[in-house]
């Protein structure tokens, strides 16, 4: 058995990997309607801040994993020192958990970043601006953003006041520079206690409003050598962190063929969803084989290319509505829903489409997501 904390879409996905796997999952859940509750059996339903409900969902499993990076440090302290493996451990996680412990981490270790600062007040982030050839910068709360929340492209003097003023007086804020990119890439690579790693090709992801709303795989027209980089950087990082599992690094690929460190996750990510119909082994598999430090699977992808697009919540509150239409229309898509309500900007599900063209792959897999949302046709017709 392996507990997971967090019912979202990744634990759920997780699901569908435990089952090939013969592995159960216990789930604790944030309530009984909650994506994962509705298909992994006898949910736990708790708060992933309370240490007797982390305690009774660890109890008698081999591992204890995650769907999302916020359980306290303390408390993954307190399960590990009581002999629960939590995979990947505190000592690594807190670099995904906290924006300014990553930041002086990768700079230790040579890790290419923007230039950032932690500051606490206006003129400290003025400041920061003045070092970096002026505003815009971005501000971004430490602990706790996620999908572009948290997170501010601040152009002025004033508007560095209204964000500062716009946070909890105890928040810590990070100021980066705004990096010139190219196009955002994403290198994800999973590790085993035992120290075998896999890496996933360099993927080039799309994002609007601060969430990701594409995924093409491999990155198109990538340098060859900047891709190799890339997972070298993801390894690297996992290795130097000690990560158990999957970790995705969120990339810029900047106009001089370098790329930067954005963020970091250590868990199933958007950007690696791709696999699960692209890849030999997706990450879901190989996130629950490293964390049970079983072998790992084959990353390498199916076919040429495979688009991953994100289905966001619009204006069809029925998403089986759209059935007929796509699977009709093209058999070759992938779909999953997440059995989440519909509610404006919110990921419900992906589809996933693969094959030797890209433009064609890329347009299937559009069509598909758009048709879902709304934004394409009349789905009364």
């Amino acid at each position: 058995m392996i507990a997971v904390v967090g019912g979202g879409q990744l634990a759920r996905m997780m699901q569908q990997a435990a089952i090939g796997l013969d592995v159960g999952l216990r789930l604790l859940a944030e309530g009984r309607d909650v994506s994962a509750a509705r298909v992994v059996r006898d949910p736990l339903v708790g708060d992933h801040r309370d240490l007797s409900a982390l305690r009774e969902a660890a109890q008698g499993c081999a591992v204890l994993t995650f769907d999302h990076e916020h359980v306290p440090t303390e408390l993954l302290r307190t399960l590990e020192a009581e002999g629960v493996a939590c995979r990947p451990g505190p000592d690594a996680l807190v670099h995904a958990q906290d924006k300014a412990v990553m930041r002086a981490r990768l700079v230790e270790l040579g890790i290419p970043c923007p230039r950032h600062a932690v500051v606490a007040d206006a003129a400290a982030l003025d400041a920061f601006a003045d070092s970096v050839d002026g505003y815009p910068v971005v501000v971004k709360t430490t602990r706790g953003g996620y999908d572009g929340k948290g997170v501010w492209v601040v152009g002025s003097a004033v508007e560095a006041a209204d964000a500062l003023s716009a946070t909890s007086a105890t928040v810590e804020l990070l100021v980066e520079e705004k990096v010139e990119f190219v196009r955002e890439l994403a290198a994800l690579a999973v590790r085993s206690p035992s120290g075998q790693q896999a890496a996933y090709p360099v993927v080039e992801s799309v994002q609007r409003g601060g969430t990701c709303v594409e995924v093409t795989a491999p990155a198109p027209g990538l340098d060859p050598d900047l891709a190799v980089h890339a997972q070298w950087i993801a390894m690297r990082i996992a290795d130097e962190l000690d990560v158990t599992g999957v970790l995705a690094v969120e990339l810029f690929e900047t106009p001089d063929g370098r790329v930067l460190v954005n963020e970091l996750a250590m868990r199933p990510h958007n950007t690696g969803h791709w696999s699960i119909d692209g890849a030999v082994t997706s990450q879901f598999e190989n996130h629950l084989r490293a964390v049970l430090d079983l072998p790992l699977g084959d990353p390498s992808a199916r076919a040429p290319w495979t688009v991953m697009v994100n289905i966001l919540g619009g204006t069809v509150g029925r998403l089986h509505d759209g059935y007929p239409h796509v699977l009709a229309r093209d058999p070759g898509v992938r779909i999953h829903l997440y059995g989440k309500s519909v509610q404006p900007g919110r990921k419900v599900g992906h589809v996933t489409v693969y094959g030797t063209d890209l433009a064609d792959v890329r347009a299937r897999a559009r069509h598909a997501a758009h048709w879902f949302d709304g934004s394409l046709g009349d789905h009364s017709e």
